[in-house]
């Protein structure tokens, strides 16, 4: 019989219907935000998955190693947000777009990383601003690459462990850019030195990329044309050994991916989301969150303590306290769709940009209502900036709409930023916090809410983390 694994690690007989929801169906929803991040259409985790888990049945791949596999592709991009301010720095461009193209360009060749820079740097500005960025990144070389690749490799398997995946799964993250002619990042490993977990990430990744782009042809040519450089030509071999399987591609192009990555998830040792574990999941995600613009260090942990503390204060029940905690430390995943030319802005937002950055709640809403035991968190979450006459984003909801654990995480939210530095104004103590929000209590905050807040900073003394 199968085995399926408790909170505490423990394996033991699956029952008829596992309590909780399955971890996999979690981290699938979630994992359309690492798209985003990267500037890739929804599903490309999955899809990378599914060729992953492919290549893996073609070349015999043990049982027991097919699980830390399938969650190594599905989560490979968990350290994605960690260098997108460097990257959007460096460009002086929108990271998700300068993103989106590079992983279609063999970054270890000089004369196409040399194109691709020139044409993507500094976007609309002079050629001189254009010369100095590519000048700046040429300086920079070999050693500012590798540390692009080292943050984002690192922090993934870092995040991984906290999840408490396997050893086997972090390994894989932190090898996805290895290449088998040792020219890959962040360590240059070479050949079999590379967790074989990742040398199957990083084909799985590059083929959907070009799949999805330009076809199964142009897919399986870029492989053929990187076996023995980027790739286990073993691992090319098993690819091209299901080219010609239409009904595999056809399906990795329809509308049920998630589905069939679902159905992908190995049955031999299925991980189940209890309480425990999804807050655990919960925080790793909001660590990606957070690491997106150096402006935003721990700001949805913080929102968390504040919300259950407020929360708390307000009578709310065990089971509306977890909800409320989860749709806080996740209230913000839809801002790795916004680009960091926006979000670390030091001067205020033009009417497109405050715009666009709207869209972050919509995004929110949506990745998190994927998961159908999470419904109630992704309408809490979703609705962390409406307000109390209707005139919030990005529903515009009534005031009787507005839950009241809605109610607690706008007025959490908006402590927390107040109280935080922003690229656009120093931090406000909590005195000044308060006195700002009390002009939008009754008709953008709840009295009863604001009431709560004032008595949890009083007895707390809370003030935000701060990065180092």
């Amino acid at each position: 019989m199968a085995d399926s694994v408790n909170d505490s690690g423990m394996a033991g007989a699956r029952p008829a219907q596992a309590p909780g929801i399955r971890l996999s169906e979690v981290l699938s929803a979630l994992s359309f935000a690492l798209d985003i991040t990267e500037g890739q259409p929804e599903g490309h985790a999955l899809r990378s998955c599914l060729i992953g888990m492919r290549l893996a049945r073609e070349i015999g791949l043990p049982a027991e190693r097919h699980a830390p596999l399938y969650y190594a592709l599905m989560l490979k991009d968990l350290g994605c947000s960690s260098n997108a301010a460097k990257v959007c720095s460096l460009f002086g461009a929108d990271d998700i777009a300068v993103k989106r193209g590079l992983k279609t360009v063999d970054w270890t060749s000089l004369p196409e990383s040399f194109v691709y820079v020139a044409g993507h740097a500094a976007p609309g500005g002079s050629m001189l601003r254009k010369a100095i960025r590519i000048l700046t990144m040429s300086l920079g070389g070999a050693r500012g690459q590798s540390e692009l690749f080292r943050t984002r490799c690192e922090r993934g398997s870092e995040i991984a462990r906290m999840l408490e995946l396997p050893e086997a799964t972090s390994s894989a993250i932190r090898a996805l850019d290895e290449h088998w002619d040792g020219k890959g990042q962040p360590a240059g490993l070479r050949g079999a030195r590379i967790p074989l977990e990742g040398r199957i990430l990083c084909l799985a990744q590059t083929v959907e990329v070009f799949f999805t782009e330009r076809g199964v042809g142009p897919a399986c040519e870029m492989a053929r044309q990187r076996s023995g450089a980027w790739f286990d030509p073993e691992l090319v071999e098993a690819l091209l050994s299901f080219e010609t399987d239409a009904a595999f591609w056809t399906g990795l192009a329809s509308g049920e991916i998630a589905r069939q990555a679902a159905a992908a998830d190995p049955e031999d040792r299925v991980l189940i989301a209890g309480q425990q574990r999804l807050e655990r999941v919960a925080r790793a995600f909001a660590m990606v969150v957070d690491a997106k613009s150096p402006w935003t260090y721990r700001h949805s942990e913080g929102v968390a303590e504040i919300a259950a503390g407020v929360g708390e204060r307000l009578g709310l029940r065990h089971h509306e306290l977890h909800a409320l905690k989860l749709a806080a430390l996740l209230h913000d995943i839809g801002k790795l769709g916004i680009s960091n030319v926006i979000l670390d802005k030091p001067a205020g937002l033009t009417a497109q940009e405050r715009e666009s950055m709207k869209q972050h709640v919509e995004h929110t809403y949506r990745i998190l209502h994927r998961v159908s035991g999470l419904r109630d968190v992704a309408e809490i979450a979703g609705s962390h900036h409406e307000r109390l006459d209707g005139t919030g984003y990005w529903r515009g909801l009534p005031a009787e709409r507005l839950s009241p654990s809605v109610r607690v995480l706008v007025v959490a939210d908006m402590c927390e930023a107040l109280m935080a530095d922003r690229p656009y104004r120093k931090r406000l103590t909590a005195a000044q916090t308060l006195d700002l929000m009390s002009s939008e209590v009754g008709t953008g905050i709840c009295p009863a809410a604001f009431v709560a807040l004032q008595q949890f900073l009083s007895t707390t003394g809370y003030t935000p983390q701060r990065a180092a």
